[in-house]
C-alpha cells in the first residue's frame, strides 16, 4: 500500500515527534492549520489537523474528546467542535504522554474538561525526557496539564448513548497506551499503536517495542469487523483491512529485523543490510525514513532482548 494523495497531505500532521520536540515549530506554523472535521459513524468524528488524529463524540452528555494536539490550535479545535454541538467538551483522554496529543492538555483543562489517561501517561508527563532517535529533549509538563482521572487497566464511560470503553495495552508505542473503543458507533481510536500506510515511531525510551505493537494491533483486530471504522494515531481513516495489512507488515519486518539480530550484527550492520527492502516502497513514505525506523526497532529488540 503505497500512500496516496490523502495520505501524503495528512503526513503534514504526522511529522509528531518534530512538533513535540520543537514546540516553537508548531506554534510558527500554527495559523496556517485547519481542522478537519470527518464524520466516521453515528456521533463519532474524526479531526485532522497538525499532530496526532482526534476523535470527538458529540451527543446530549456533551462532548468526549480523544487527544488535543498542541497548545497553539486549541482554538480551532473548540471551534470544530463547536460547530459540532453547543456541549463544552466535558472528558478528555489522553492516548499516551507525547506532546502532539497532550500538547493542549492546560487549555482544554481551563475550559472544564476533565483529563484522564492510564497511570503512566501521568507518570512520563511528570519528567523530562530525551528522546535520542532525535537527540531532543522535551520538557516535564505543567501540573495544570497532567491528567487529573487515571487508571491501570481500563474505564468505561456510559456517555451520549454509547458505552465507551477506554483500555490500556501492554507497552507498545510507549509504556502508557490507550484504545477507545466506542460499542455502539463500531469506531475504535488506536492511538498511536497505529500508524495507517507508514512505519510507526516506537518510543524505546518509555518502553515502547515491536512486539508491544504487534500485540496491540492483534488485539484491535479481534476486536475489529469489516465494518468498523479505526481511527489511527496517525494517517487516513481506516477499516480493518488496513489494520491487517499494517499487522502483517509488523510481523514481517519484525522477523526480518530479528535475523540480523540473532545474527550477531550491529546496529550499523543491521541498517545497512536492508532487512525491510521488501517493505519499503509501500510502508517507508511516512515521516521516518526506512533506515531510522530499523535502527529504531534495533535499539527495542536489543533494549527488550525481543
Amino acid at each position: 500500500m503505497r500512500p496516496n494523495g490523502t495520505l501524503r497531505t495528512l503526513l503534514c500532521g504526522t511529522i509528531l515527534f518534530i512538533f513535540s520536540i520543537h514546540p516553537a515549530l508548531a506554534r510558527q506554523d500554527a495559523d496556517e492549520v485547519q481542522i478537519e472535521t470527518i464524520h466516521v459513524s453515528g456521533n463519532v468524528y474524526m479531526l485532522v489537523g497538525s499532530g496526532g488524529n482526534l476523535g470527538l463524540s458529540v451527543g446530549d452528555d456533551g462532548a468526549f474528546l480523544i487527544d488535543d494536539q498542541f497548545a497553539p490550535l486549541t482554538e480551532k479545535i473548540l471551534a470544530a467542535i463547536q460547530s459540532l454541538t453547543e456541549s463544552n467538551v466535558q472528558f478528555l483522554i489522553n492516548t499516551h504522554w507525547h506532546g502532539d496529543h497532550t500538547g493542549g492538555n492546560e487549555n482544554m483543562g481551563k475550559v472544564g474538561a476533565i483529563i484522564v489517561a492510564h497511570e503512566n501517561v501521568r507518570k512520563q508527563m511528570t519528567v523530562d525526557h530525551f528522546l535520542a532517535a532525535f537527540n531532543s529533549t522535551t520538557p516535564a509538563s505543567p501540573e495544570s496539564a497532567l491528567p487529573v482521572v487515571t487508571f491501570t487497566e481500563s474505564v468505561t464511560f456510559h456517555w451520549n448513548a454509547d458505552e465507551i470503553r477506554v483500555f490500556h495495552v501492554d507497552p507498545a508505542h510507549t509504556d502508557g497506551d490507550s484504545v477507545i473503543h466506542f460499542k455502539k458507533a463500531n469506531v475504535i481510536h488506536a492511538g498511536d499503536v497505529f500508524f495507517n500506510g507508514m512505519y510507526p515511531f516506537i518510543d524505546t525510551s518509555t518502553g515502547g517495542n515491536l512486539n508491544g505493537m504487534i500485540s496491540a494491533a492483534k488485539i484491535i483486530l479481534a476486536l475489529a469487523t469489516d465494518e468498523t471504522k479505526i481511527i489511527p494515531g496517525h494517517g487516513p481513516l481506516a477499516t480493518r483491512a488496513d489494520l491487517e495489512g499494517y499487522y502483517e507488515m509488523l510481523v514481517t519486518a519484525r522477523d526480518l529485523i530479528k535475523e540480523q539480530v540473532d545474527a550477531g550484527k550491529t546496529r550499523d550492520e543491521v541498517i545497512a543490510a536492508k532487512p525491510t527492502a521488501s517493505l519499503d516502497a509501500a510502508w517507508g513514505g511516512g515521516f521516518l525514513p526506512p533506515d531510522m525506523w530499523v535502527g529504531i526497532v534495533y535499539d527495542g529488540m536489543t533494549a527488550s532482548d525481543q
